[in-house]
Order: C-alpha cells, then structure tokens, then sequence
C-alpha cells in the first residue's frame, strides 16, 4: 500500500525498479495496476515472488544484504533500522533475542522490497518531513504460523506503544508489522492533517477489497504552510524529587537513562522537607520508552516514586554539516529559523578535539568552523534552498 501510494502520487515504477537493483537480491518482480476500492480509483503495486531464498533469514544476514548492497547511505540506515524494530518486536513477543529472529525466505523479499522501495519512494519524492494520522489497526483474529492470533498481531501492537492507535471498520488486519515499522522509522510526528498545501494525492491499494470500506492508504504531498521548519511533537517527561541518595551514583543512572534512549536527562538543586537539599531528576523521552526507563529510575535511584506527563514540544528542523579545517573536520549542526535565517552551532566535541591536535584555543576553532560554514554556504548559494521543502502525509 505504501508503494501503491506513491506511485499513484508520482513515482514512477521504472524509478522503483532501479532503485531496487541496488539492492543486490532477484525472485520478484513490481506489477502496477489501477483497481476500484469501495468506489475509489487507487493504485496497487505488488510484488510477485517468484522464487525465495533458500532459507530464512536472520537480523544480522538482512544488515549484511543492505550493507553489501549499493543503496545510498540514508536508505540503507533506514532500512536496517526498520528491520531492526520488527525483530526486536518479534523477538520480545515470542521471549527471544532480535539476533534470534528470523525472517521467512519467502516473505523477506516481500519486505526487502517493501521497505527499500518506500525508502527510495519518498526520497524520489525529495520529502523532508513525514507525518501520519493515527493509525487503523483493524479488528478480529488473523491466521500465522503460530496459529490464529487476535489483531492487531503481538508484533504490530508492540511497536504500537507510544503511537496513537485506534480499531474502526470490518474485522480484518490493517496494519501489519512492516507497515508499522515503516510509521516508525519515518516520522514521530502524528497530526491528523498538519498545516500544507496540497500538490498531489495518492491512494495505494490493499488486496482486500471488504464491501462498504476502501482499503486504501492515502497519501498527500505538498508544501508546509510555515516558512520556518518549525513542528511539534509528543514527549513524555518523567519527574522526581531525591534527598537521600550518594551523588557519585548519578553519573551511572544518567549513562544508562541516555542508552535506553532518553533525550535529555537534566538534574537540579533544590529544597525538601526538613529542609534537606534535594535533586529534581528529569527525565525527556519518546512515550515508547516510558517502561524501560521508569525502570532504570526505580532500580538505579532511592526513589519510590515518579512523576509522568506527556508535552508537547515546539522544534526546529536541523541538519548536520561537516566543514573542513586545517588539521581536521568539524560536525556543524544547522537550525533552520525560516526566511534564510540560520543557527550554526559548530560541535564541542569535535571542536576540542581539533583544538588540542592543532594547539590551538578552543573558541578560535569554534569561531573559524562558523566562518567556514558561511563561506561555504555563500559561495554556492544556498542561502535557500532552490527545492520546496515538501511534507508528506
């Protein structure tokens, strides 16, 4: 259905099918037709097996075929990364490893082509940011090789945490792992329609056609209606407050809430009863990371209890640069304030590191990787960028 979509928004198959030669596998080819929906004209774009590999395939054999493979960089990170979210699905489910996880030799190339070529889809598409609806995960029970499982499926309704669902329509499977792993790996941003004008909509087909509902994904492209790439998100900040606790163990806790992927772990002074000092320990993270890292605060801290709120946070789109120095090269992370205004902030890190190689002041390298960054952008002219900035739904 994803491919469906964006063929019918504008990507030609001939683009697809290039794009997927670089992936390095044969057994299948891409057939496009245009079929009816509950009334609705939508594309459909299957993928015709005509011969699997020879036996199923584990995580670590699908990171060799995409790192083997001539796809571009983005892509194939992307890729891996969304194979990554459904062996680690599957695996928590079924009580194993994601190593453990294998892939049917059938229904990896199905996958394979699915992923790379809804990766390549948008990225034809020139897509900079993605957003979705809260997703339809359908209803009833399905029938799999561990027999008949209630929808939505143990693996779709564990990448589920933290991503608005809801169930409508007849009772059937409408998500399926790897189109939730998809939603995942392309965006964290749901709004049910953020704020663009439409260029193109495109509907991509499902095999079932049940009477009365279109089983089709819609797809809209367009261009953001804010001239600063500023959007907004859902976070959750977990919160709370510790008076009797060694302060060397806040270097550990901290370590291990950044490894379970927290986003920002902040600690501030302050007073308690009995006029004790105190540290607040806040915590910012993605809502799907609430358990474990409730966790590590409970198991590494003298806590008994955490305070849990989800926001909504504004940001600003960034990008990462490398500029070229005398001595060696600099990250430059970029904000994007609209109306070719931009915030370069040159990374510390690497900035000391070039200090202390070069013996030179820090702030001096700090300084020239600004200069050189505006120089750069001046001297090919990209004070705006010549494609709009388009966003995909």
């Amino acid at each position: 259905m994803f491919l469906g979509a964006l063929v019918d928004t504008g990507v030609p198959l001939d683009i697809l099918k290039k794009g997927l030669k670089a992936l390095g596998i044969k057994g299948y080819r891409l057939r496009e037709q245009q079929v009816i929906r509950n009334s609705l004209r939508a594309t459909k774009v299957d993928v015709d097996i005509q011969k699997g590999f020879t036996k199923p395939l584990s995580l670590a054999t699908i990171k060799k075929t995409l790192m083997q493979s001539r796809l571009p960089d983005p892509i194939r990170t992307q890729a891996l990364q969304t194979f990554q979210l459904i062996a680690g699905a599957e695996g928590t489910v079924h009580g194993k490893s994601p190593e453990k996880v294998h892939f049917h030799e059938v229904g990896v190339i199905d996958s394979l082509v699915d992923i790379v070529g809804t990766l390549l889809g948008i990225a034809h598409l020139n897509v900079t940011t993605v957003s979705y609806s809260p997703i339809n995960l359908g209803a009833g029970t399905i029938s799999t090789a561990h027999g008949l499982l209630p929808v939505p499926g143990p693996a779709v309704a564990q990448m589920a945490k933290g991503i608005p669902v809801f169930s409508n329509g007849p009772a059937m499977e409408f998500t399926t792992p790897t189109g939730m792993a998809l939603i995942s790996t392309l965006s964290k941003n749901c709004r049910t329609l953020p704020p663009l004008t439409p260029h193109t909509v495109g509907y991509g087909a499902g095999t079932a056609d049940p009477e009365g509902w279109p089983n089709v994904l819609r797809l809209f492209l367009g261009q953001e209606e804010s001239e600063c790439s500023i959007s907004s998100e859902r976070i959750i900040q977990l919160e709370t407050n510790i008076d009797d606790m060694n302060p060397q163990l806040y270097d550990q806790m901290m370590t291990h809430l950044f490894e379970a992927g927290a986003l920002d772990v902040t600690l501030t002074p302050t007073m308690m009863k009995r006029n004790r000092p105190g540290t607040i320990v806040a915590v910012v993270a993605w809502p799907k990371d609430l358990e474990v890292l409730t966790t590590i605060l409970l198991s590494e801290t003298s806590t008994l209890g955490i305070r849990v709120q989800e926001l909504s946070r504004t940001i600003v789109s960034r990008s990462i640069k490398t500029v070229k120095l005398p001595g060696g090269t600099v990250h430059v992370k970029i904000a994007d304030l609209g109306k070719g205004q931009f915030k370069v902030t040159p990374e510390y890190r690497d900035c000391v590191a070039l200090a202390e190689r070069t013996k030179q002041p820090v702030q001096g390298i700090i300084d020239l990787a600004k200069q050189v960054f505006a120089q750069t952008r001046k001297s090919k002219g990209t004070a705006r960028s010549k494609k709009p900035a388009k966003n995909s739904r």
